[in-house]
C-alpha cells in the first residue's frame, strides 16, 4: 500500500478548512502549503465554526498550489483541516489564484449558517483591508461551489465514496465515513455524545472504521453533569445581578449561544423576581440566527420538536436582540450574551473594557478557552488585562469558567471509540499537553487489542498501510459464459475509481465511456545482409514464418500473422503491425534478431542450407527473451548459466531462461515475470533439437 493513509495518492480528501480564531489575517490560515490542492478531490466540511469553516473563501479563491492539511497539538494552529495524506506546514505565500478544481461538500444547515457566520466576521474583524484574507464578495462566490449532503446520504467522487452521522456539537455538525479502495476511515470533527436542550447526541457508525481521526479537545478531563453545570451558571448569574452587577457572557453567535439562551429564558420564566432584569444578545446576526434555528427545527432533539408543535422555543420572551452597542441604555444591572466568544473582537470586547474594572460585574466563560485568546488568559485572573486601544486596566469583575462547549470529555471519547473498537486511532484538534494525557489513557484502555493510537505534531506525516484483494467484475459476453475450473478469462481490464471490471474490447462502449482503435505500428531496422538469412532465423524461433507474393518485387514475410516485414531497399527493412500485448512482443524480437544478425557480421551468418546446434539456437532464444523482458521490465542484467536478473522498484526476480522457473520474494513481482515467460514461449516455438 503506498505511503500515508490515504490508500491512493491520486485520490485525496480533506476535511475542514478553518482559521485560528486568536489571530487575524495570514496568521490565522492553517498550514497549506504541503500539497498541490489541484490534487484534492473531495473537502468535507464538518460543521460552520470558525475553525473548521472560515478559511473556506480563502481556499477556493486565493490558495495556490498549496492545499488543506491536519493540524494537531503542539503548534500555532490546532483547528482547520485534516487531509488524508496527514501533512502540515506554514502558510509563507499568498497565491490570486486557486488550482483547487475538487467539489466542496456540507450539510444543509451547515451551509445556511457558514453564510451568515463569515459574513459576520468580515464585519468585526477588525484588521486592514490589505490584510483582510476575503470579502463578502469571495464568501458569495464560495457558496456557488458548496455542495450540501443529507445525513446518511451516500455519495461518490473519483472513487471516493463518503456519508455523514449527525455529531451533536451545533446544529447541522456531521461525521463523515469516507471509504477509498475499501478503507473507511471516520473524521468525528468536533462532536458530543451528551443530548442537550436542542440537539441530538453524536451517533455511533454501524461498523468499525479502519481508522478513526477523533477530537481531543477535553484530553482527559470529565464534565461536570449537566444539572451541576446548569445550575452553577443560573446561581453565577442570579447573584451578580442581584447585586446590581452587570453579567458578560462571551459566546459565538451560532451554537453554544442558543443553547444557553434556551437555560436563561427558562430560568428567568420560572423566577419572576428577575423580570425586570434585561436580559439582551448582542450579536448583529442575532435575528438571522434565530430564522435559521427556526428553519431547521427537525434537525434538532425530540424534545424542541414536542415543544415547537405548541410555541416555537426560539421565540424567547425575556430575551431582547441587541445590535449595536450605542443603543444599549447601561443602566443598573443586565445580562449581556455578546460575540464574539474569544472576547478578541467585536461587542463582547466593548463591553469587557467596558466592565472588566467593576468588581460587581461578572463574566461567564461558557464555551472552550482558545489558546492564544484574551478569553484563556481571564481565566487564571491576573491582575491587569490589556484593553482594546492597548492600555492597561486592573481586572477586578468576578470570572466563572462553566463549560457548556459541546466537545467530548473522556468518558465520552472512551466509550465511543470501546464501541467502534478501530484498529488506528488518530487524535487531533487538541493541545498538546491534553493530547499527550489522552494518548496514554487510551493506550491503557486498549492494552491487548493491537489498536495503534496516534497523536502526529504538526508538520509530521502518518503512514499507515493496508492489503486487501482487489476483485474485477466480469461483464457483457465475456460473463456469458460460467468459465470453468482453471480456466483463463482474456479481455480489457478497467477501473473506474477503486472499482474494477473485465469486458471484451467490443463492449467497452456499452459499459463505459471510453472507446477503442487500432494503432497501427510501423519501424524501420538499418540492415544490408541477405533476407533469406532472417527467414533463416525467424524460422529458428516462431513456428508460423510465411513468405507473402501480394507484391513479388519486395520481399515479404508474416510471423505468426502478426507482424509484416519488408526489405524495403538494401539498407533497411520494415517492420509493420496492430498494436496488441502479444504483436509488441513478437516484433520487438523480431528487432532483436535482425540487429544481432548485422552483429556477426557475414562470416557469422550461416547460408541457407548451413546446420544449426542447439546451443546456438538456444542462445538466439535467450537474446529473443532478453529483449522482450527489457520491454517489460526496463532493467534486465544476463547472469550465469542463461539466467536473467529482474530489477522494480528495490524487488528483484531471477529467471531461469530455460525453465521458466522464477526466484523473487515479491509475490506480484514473481508472478508477473513468470506471467511474461509463459506469454512469451506462447509466441516462439520450443527449439529443435537439430536444424537443416
Amino acid at each position: 500500500a503506498p505511503a500515508s493513509t490515504c490508500p491512493s495518492r491520486a485520490a485525496p480528501s480533506s476535511f475542514d478548512c478553518g482559521i485560528h480564531p486568536a489571530y487575524s489575517g495570514m496568521a490565522a490560515l492553517p498550514y497549506f502549503d504541503e500539497i498541490d490542492p489541484s490534487a484534492i478531490d473531495v473537502l468535507l466540511v464538518t460543521h460552520f465554526h470558525l475553525d473548521h469553516a472560515a478559511s473556506l473563501p480563502y481556499f477556493l479563491e486565493k490558495v495556490g498550489h498549496h492545499v488543506v492539511t491536519l493540524t494537531c497539538g503542539g503548534g500555532r494552529c490546532c483547528y482547520a483541516v485534516w487531509c488524508l495524506n496527514l501533512l502540515c506546514s506554514a502558510l509563507l505565500c499568498f497565491c490570486l489564484q486557486t488550482t483547487f478544481k475538487g467539489r466542496v461538500f456540507m450539510t444543509h444547515a451547515t451551509k445556511a449558517i457558514y453564510r451568515l457566520l463569515l459574513s459576520d466576521y468580515v464585519k468585526v474583524s477588525k484588521v486592514s483591508v490589505e490584510d483582510m484574507l476575503f470579502d463578502e464578495q469571495d464568501i458569495i462566490r464560495s457558496m456557488d461551489k458548496i455542495e450540501v449532503i443529507d445525513f446518511h446520504q451516500t455519495l461518490e467522487v473519483n472513487g471516493i465514496r463518503f456519508w455523514c452521522y449527525t455529531a451533536g456539537h451545533v446544529l447541522g455538525a456531521a461525521m463523515f465515513m469516507v471509504d477509498i479502495a475499501g478503507v473507511r476511515i471516520l473524521y468525528t470533527g468536533d462532536y458530543s455524545r451528551e443530548e442537550d436542550r436542542h440537539l441530538k447526541a453524536a451517533e455511533v457508525p454501524q461498523f468499525s472504521p479502519d481508522i478513526c481521526i477523533i477530537e481531543s479537545t477535553y484530553g482527559v478531563q470529565q464534565h461536570q453533569p449537566r444539572h451541576v453545570r446548569e445550575k452553577r451558571f443560573t446561581d453565577a448569574i442570579h447573584n451578580t445581578v442581584s447585586q446590581g452587577g452587570r453579567v458578560l457572557i462571551p459566546a459565538y453567535a451560532l451554537g453554544r449561544a442558543q443553547e444557553l439562551l434556551l437555560i436563561l429564558d427558562e430560568y428567568w420564566s420560572n423566577h419572576p423576581e428577575l423580570h425586570k432584569i434585561p436580559i439582551y444578545y448582542a450579536s448583529p446576526l442575532a435575528k438571522k440566527c434565530m430564522a435559521v434555528y427556526q428553519t431547521y427545527i427537525n434537525s434538532m432533539n425530540e424534545r424542541i420538536r414536542n415543544q415547537f408543535a405548541q410555541s416555537n422555543p426560539f421565540h424567547f420572551k425575556h430575551i431582547e436582540p441587541l445590535n449595536n452597542i450605542d443603543n444599549f441604555h447601561d443602566v443598573g444591572p443586565s445580562v449581556v450574551m455578546a460575540s464574539p466568544g474569544s472576547l478578541q473582537s467585536g461587542l463582547s470586547r466593548q463591553l469587557f473594557d467596558k466592565w472588566c474594572t467593576d468588581k460587581k460585574n461578572a463574566c461567564v466563560i461558557s464555551g472552550f478557552a482558545v489558546e492564544g485568546s484574551l478569553v484563556k488568559t481571564i481565566i487564571n485572573e491576573p491582575r491587569e488585562v490589556t484593553l482594546a486601544n492597548g492600555l492597561t486596566a486592573p481586572l477586578h469583575m468576578q470570572i466563572f469558567y462553566i463549560s457548556f462547549s459541546a466537545h467530548a470529555d473522556f468518558p465520552q471519547t472512551s466509550g465511543f471509540l470501546d464501541e467502534l473498537r478501530p484498529p488506528n486511532i488518530i487524535l487531533v484538534h487538541g493541545g498538546a499537553n491534553e493530547m499527550g494525557r489522552l494518548k496514554q489513557k487510551l493506550i491503557t484502555q486498549f492494552d491487548g487489542t493491537n489498536t495503534k493510537i496516534v497523536s502526529p505534531k504538526n508538520c509530521q506525516s502518518v503512514e499507515m498501510y493496508f492489503s486487501s484483494e482487489k476483485m474485477a467484475k466480469i461483464v457483457g459476453r465475456l460473463a456469458e459464459k460460467v468459465p470453468e475450473a482453471e480456466e483463463s478469462v482474456s479481455g480489457l481490464l478497467v477501473k473506474k475509481g477503486f472499482t474494477y471490471q473485465i469486458m471484451a474490447p467490443e463492449d467497452l462502449r456499452v459499459y463505459t465511456q471510453l472507446s477503442t482503435t487500432n494503432i497501427t505500428q510501423r519501424i524501420s531496422v538499418p540492415y544490408s545482409g541477405s533476407f533469406e538469412v532472417i527467414k533463416y532465423r525467424l524460422k529458428q524461433i516462431y513456428e508460423s514464418v510465411e513468405s507473402s507474393t501480394k507484391e513479388p518485387d519486395v520481399p515479404t514475410l508474416i510471423v505468426h500473422e502478426r507482424v509484416t516485414i519488408r526489405l524495403e531497399s538494401e539498407s533497411y527493412v520494415t517492420l509493420q503491425w496492430s498494436s496488441d500485448s502479444i504483436s509488441d512482443m513478437v516484433s520487438d524480437s523480431v528487432v532483436a534478431t535482425i540487429l544481432n544478425i548485422g552483429r556477426e557480421g557475414p562470416k557469422a551468418v550461416p547460408i541457407e542450407a548451413a546446420a544449426k546446434t542447439e546451443e546456438e539456437t538456444e542462445k538466439v532464444v535467450q537474446k529473443v527473451v532478453y529483449a522482450l523482458m527489457v520491454s517489460l521490465f526496463g532493467d534486465v542484467k544476463f547472469a550465469e548459466e542463461g539466467k536473467l536478473v529482474i530489477s522494480v522498484d528495490g524487488d528483484v526476480a531471477h529467471l531461469d531462461g530455460r525453465s521458466g522457473d522464477v526466484e523473487c520474494e515479491n509475490a506480484a513481482l514473481k508472478e508477473r515475470v513468470s506471467t511474461a515467460f509463459r506469454r512469451i514461449q506462447g509466441a516462439v516455438r520450443p527449439i529443435p533439437l537439430s536444424a537443416s
